[in-house]
């Protein structure tokens, strides 16, 4: 998840130690302690709350106690009176965190969701899966499914931000493959055509995110490997009982040229 907003600076990798007038996540001070000590989750909202008075005084009781000190303007709308309005939490960031999310670990025992693939990749699917795949502050929705307050596995903390985010560059999987640009609809194979998502994809271990999860070369018409033409394999397409020597009833994109 990539956010914006004037709410919380980024300056550099460090932050401006002695700006009380913003926050930094990748501030020295705030980067050595664990997102726990001050996200508390108490239930499974998708947004996270500011956290309370006694998660900064510990280190800021200082700031707190001196005059002219911005830093409540930080997470209040004024600063007068004893219980001031706070600001909303925010949608988008300037800081960048960055999600972790290994496939192979979340398809093997316990961690494996009751309904496979579609548990998180069910939005819309009209320019392909890549749209599916959960971003955003929404995205918390789906994974606080299994990683809901307080939830461990092995010993091992699975709750806090730290289990998925890191404060450092994000780069969102890219939606631009030209196998998001053909007309695929993933529900005409899947329970029409009896179809799994492991019959087309295949997931390994320890690759990149962006690597992680196979696709089938939807441009490459030669029945080598794993491509549309393992099952369009010349008696149902280009040219079969359906019609599909119309290149354009697959290749429907504006990038997409018949050659003369």
């Amino acid at each position: 998840m990539v956010f914006s907003v004037t709410l919380f600076g980024y300056a550099h990798s460090q932050g401006n130690e002695q700006d009380y007038a913003k926050f930094f996540h990748t501030s020295s001070k705030h980067a050595s302690i664990a997102c726990s000590s001050c996200h508390h989750r108490n239930d499974n909202s998708a947004r996270p709350s500011f956290p309370g008075h006694k998660d900064c005084t510990g280190c800021h009781l200082t700031q707190f106690t001196t005059p002219n000190i911005p830093m409540c303007s930080i997470c209040h709308q004024d600063v007068n009176g004893a219980d001031p309005p706070r600001k909303a939490f925010p949608d988008r960031f300037k800081e960048s965190f960055n999600v972790r999310f290994d496939h192979a670990q979340h398809m093997t025992g316990s961690s494996k969701p009751k309904s496979g693939c579609i548990a998180c990749h069910t939005s819309s699917l009209r320019r392909g899966a890549a749209l599916s795949i959960p971003t955003g502050m929404e995205a918390h929705s789906g994974c606080y499914t299994c990683h809901t307050p307080g939830a461990q596995a092995n010993g091992r903390d699975l709750a806090s931000c730290g289990v998925c985010h890191a404060a450092k560059t994000y780069a969102r999987t890219s939606t631009d493959s030209p196998a998001y640009r053909v007309a695929f609809s993933h529900a005409q194979h899947t329970t029409r055509q009896r179809l799994n998502c492991s019959d087309c994809h295949n997931y390994t271990a320890g690759l990149p995110q962006r690597r992680q999860v196979s696709s089938t070369r939807a441009q490459e018409h030669f029945p080598t490997g794993n491509s549309c033409a393992s099952c369009h394999n010349g008696r149902r397409s280009f040219g079969g009982d359906l019609d599909f020597k119309a290149c354009r009833r697959c290749h429907t994109g504006s990038s997409f040229r018949i050659g003369t």
